[in-house]
């Protein structure tokens, strides 16, 4: 079976059968059954789309189904397709699976010719009204089925209304209308060396064709691309009894929807135009009004609208969007389907659904995106502002979408020059790429934009973990010394530029924001619903006292890294920093060192303070040297200024830490066991900052993380650092706290001899952005161009960086969660790795049976919503 039948008293189908049906076909069939007043029609299925995409043909056998349907329709309207008594006028119309708004073709009114237009205006009583109908025909079935858009025929309209100066639609006669009529299928016997068809039965042929083809229209297929719709799911059409809202001042058409898509609010909302048909409502013809004014338009009729809409949203168990059309004072239901909604909107739907009873809250939290919580914890561009800013050509270029929301600022082109602006408001640094030196600039910023560098560069990773706006290698943009440029366009430094975190552009001039709104209400409530189902615990990765506080009112449960390095950048941290690089001597080194402990032990107390009665991961010093020191020649002169050394020997002594591959060479623990001295100080830091902590009364929970181990006696040495640094620690203050060591699983040698190193581990902690690097062998910081072009022709599926590889990295995280806890059965796991807060990767751990997630501090609710739909899915 093909053809499926509705209405007139039958059903062939319903909702179950949307696979087949469509949206559109299936929710009709549906309404049928429940006695709506659904115009009767047919639909042909989706898989008879298959075939005709591989033949470019309708199947004969469909032919004939297709036949006997159309009798059948003409049977329940009591009218004749192609008949002049009593002509039976239809829509052909697209349905997808799932729906697809405005992206495939429609056409209205078939069965109208020279003969029968004259039928209907006398079956009618309104001549008007008959050639208002066959100039809709005319435009629709030239612009649709003959390829000619709308354009031409939008001019014959205008240009008839300008001649007879009619300001409205409405102020056109018949004659104006049937002028029209002739001019345009002139048109079309001169563009296309045919006549518009006069027989209904090629008009129908022709607009199921048509809408067949529109499945692979450019739009249609940008669209599939971008929601993940297979192209094989193919459209359905439907074809049905047209009914008409310009037929008279008791007529009418609009949309309604069972509940505000924008913001939630319970009640009907929608719009409706008397006078008018369907596409005139999407199209913008006239301005329609607010269903509200339906009431006095016609009482009876908004009541009845109101009564069925609250009927389907009950049966189908969402918020309905409903297609309607009034002829002459009787209601006809046209479609219904899930209302497309806002990240607000889709959240309170969930929450009050389930709270009516209508859901349960399991359903509640499957139904709700992830990226939809995304989307209310940022600020984003005020929409109306994004479109003028686009109408006016202000898009420069885009990059990835790196860090949340949208931000204005003015160009800041140095670390520097971002710190001596962002008092007097917004900045945006925009460099090449950023490295850790460039924190203090990062965190005086409002947001990042970097002409290199992928989604877990240095610039994307910081950016998120901060809550920064951030859109990395945007490959249009060319940065000099002195401006940046964009196809050649210059902008210099204090120029005003924004940019989407979201989509990845970049605008000249400010656009305005609108403010993320705030973890409560019913969002807070569906979080508090997933906390119940999920299974993962969810940390959040922090480095100070003001991010661990964004991470716990967020839900975070702990935090799963504290990267220390991010702690020595700004005043008076830096500057002995770098004289522990520079020293020559252990005792210089120590010297400068018992410099930064004091400095480390107030930043560690913060995060103590913050998240007491949680977990706080600290990894000790990762990243190599080199990255502390500046490489230009004024911040060469300014350190050996400040050091007493001759610019020669800084000199000499930047040389010596440069690394042909820095991210493979002195750091890690093997920074830590060269200058054991480092990761002394910094576990006397972390010890004493948890006694101080504890003493105030509060619970503290440190845990030690060793970075980069690859050997289980790298781990073995550090941990006995860490241990007798905790011993004197106590003994100094007579008292102790509980504390654990453990590891970050980044290197493929450590998950695959994870046995070994799990003896000396209390805890492992996947490092994925580390891992995934190894891994594939590719620089995160370098490989944009490669990853763009190997997504585009299909090695791969997704960005490694982004979302957690299955069958490498996966298998190397499976190997060792397997030899860990065969060796340590209390051993603890988690991933603190960006990928802990994307919902696939989320997915992923949930299966391999880890304990915990960590992400940024805003992607926390994220990673809980994600966390719960893993485990309800399992």
């Amino acid at each position: 079976m093909n053809v499926y039948n509705f209405g007139g008293g039958t059903a062939d189908g319903g909702k179950e059968l949307r696979e087949l049906l469509g949206g559109k076909g299936a929710h009709l069939a549906e309404m049928a059954r429940l006695g709506l007043p659904v115009p009767p029609g047919f639909t042909i299925s989706t898989e008879v789309c298959a075939a005709f995409s591989r033949s470019g043909a309708v199947p004969e056998p469909v032919k004939a189904e297709i036949a006997q349907a159309l009798a059948r329709l003409e049977q329940a309207a009591g009218a004749q397709f192609g008949g002049v008594e009593n002509p039976l006028l239809i829509s052909v119309r697209s349905g997808a699976r799932v729906s697809m708004p405005g992206m495939m073709d429609t056409v209205l009114d078939l069965g109208l010719n020279d003969q029968t237009v004259e039928g209907l205006a006398r079956v009618t009583g309104d001549r008007r009204f008959a050639f208002d109908c066959y100039r809709r025909f005319c435009a629709m079935y030239g612009g649709v089925v003959l390829g000619l858009g709308d354009e031409p025929f939008d001019e014959i309209f205008d240009a008839r209304k300008a001649e007879k100066k009619a300001a409205a639609d409405s102020e056109l006669e018949a004659d104006d209308l049937a002028a029209i009529v002739r001019v345009s299928k002139e048109l079309i016997l001169a563009r296309t060396r045919s006549p518009l068809p006069d027989d209904p039965r090629l008009q129908l042929a022709g607009a199921i064709e048509a809408v067949f083809k529109s499945w692979d229209n450019p739009r249609a297929v940008t669209y599939r691309k971008a929601h993940n719709i297979p192209a094989a799911w193919g459209t359905a059409v439907t074809v049905q009894m047209m009914v008409f809202g310009n037929r008279g001042d008791t007529s009418a058409t609009g949309v309604a929807f069972s509940r505000d898509p924008s913001t939630g609010e319970p009640g009907l909302m929608g719009e409706f135009l008397a006078g008018a048909q369907g596409e005139d409502v999407v199209a913008g013809v006239r301005t329609p009004l607010p269903i509200a004014g339906l009431r006095d338009w016609n009482a009876r009729i908004h009541d009845e609208l109101a009564s069925w809409a609250a009927r389907l949203e009950k049966h189908f168990k969402d918020v309905q969007d409903i297609e309607f059309t009034i002829e002459r004072g009787k209601l006809y239901f046209l479609q219904c389907r899930s209302a497309k909604r806002t990240a607000a909107a889709a959240v309170r739907f969930a929450v009050d659904l389930a709270n009516e009873g209508l859901i349960g809250k399991d359903e509640a939290v499957r139904r709700i995106e992830p990226s939809a919580i995304e989307q209310l914890q940022r600020p984003r561009f005020d929409p109306a502002a994004l479109k003028a800013a686009r109408a006016e050509g202000r898009l420069l270029g885009t990059g990835l979408p790196a860090g949340p929301g949208a931000a204005a600022g003015r160009l800041a082109l140095t670390p520097l020059a971002a710190e001596r602006m962002a008092p007097d408001g917004p900045v945006v640094l925009a460099r090449a790429q950023t490295s850790p030196e460039d924190i203090r600039g990062m965190i005086a910023a409002a947001a990042l934009l970097t002409s290199t560098g992928g989604l877990s560069s240095h610039a994307a990773l910081v950016s998120r973990q901060m809550g920064k706006v951030a859109v990395v290698g945007c490959s249009a943009m060319k940065v000099t010394a002195d401006a940046i440029a964009f196809d050649g366009r210059a902008l210099r430094e204090g120029e005003v530029v924004s940019i989407d975190g979201e989509k990845g552009d970049v605008y000249s001039g400010a656009i305005a924001t609108i403010a993320a709104g705030a973890l409560s209400g019913h969002l807070a409530t569906l979080l508090t619903w997933a906390d119940g189902f999920r299974k993962l615990g969810v940390r959040a990765n922090a480095d100070e006292g003001a991010q661990a506080k964004i991470a716990r009112a967020n839900g975070a449960e702990g935090i799963g890294l504290c990267r220390t390095e991010h702690m020595f950048f700004g005043p008076g941290k830096i500057e002995p920093m770098r004289e522990m690089i520079l020293a020559r001597t252990a005792e210089e080194r120590t010297a400068a060192l018992a410099k930064l402990l004091p400095i480390q032990r107030r930043d560690f107390a913060g995060l103590f303070r913050e998240m007491a009665g949680l977990p706080v991961i600290i990894r000790l010093l990762d990243p190599p040297l080199h990255e502390f020191v500046p490489h230009d020649a004024e911040g060469i002169a300014k350190l050996a200024a400040s050091t007493g050394l001759p610019v020669e020997e800084v000199l000499r002594r930047s040389a010596e830490l440069a690394e042909t591959n820095p991210m493979l060479g002195l750091r890690g623990c093997r920074l830590g066991i060269t200058y054991p001295e480092i990761s002394t100080m910094q576990s006397r830091a972390i010890f004493e900052a948890a006694c101080d902590v504890a003493l105030e009364g509060v619970d503290v929970r440190p845990e030690i993380m060793i970075p980069l181990v690859g050997d289980a006696r790298e781990l073995e040495q550090q941990a006995r650092l860490v241990h007798a640094a905790a011993n004197a620690v106590f003994v100094d203050r007579v008292m102790r706290v509980k504390y654990h060591v453990g590891t970050m699983i980044e290197v493929p040698r450590a998950a695959l001899t994870a046995g070994e190193v799990a003896q000396a581990a209390e805890f492992f902690s996947f490092g994925t952005n580390d891992l995934t690097q190894m891994t594939f062998g590719l620089s995160r910081d370098d490989v944009g161009p490669v990853l763009r072009r190997y997504q585009e022709i299909g090695i791969y599926k997704s960005d490694p960086f982004a979302t957690l590889d299955r069958n490498g990295v996966g298998e190397l995280m499976r190997i060792a969660i397997e030899r860990g806890r065969a060796a340590n059965a209390k051993l603890e796991l988690g991933v603190c790795g960006e990928h802990g807060g994307d919902p696939e990767s989320i997915a992923l751990c949930h299966e391999l049976g880890l304990d915990y997630v960590s992400c940024s501090p805003g992607r926390v609710p994220v990673a809980r919503l994600a966390a719960a739909q893993a485990a309800l899915k399992r």
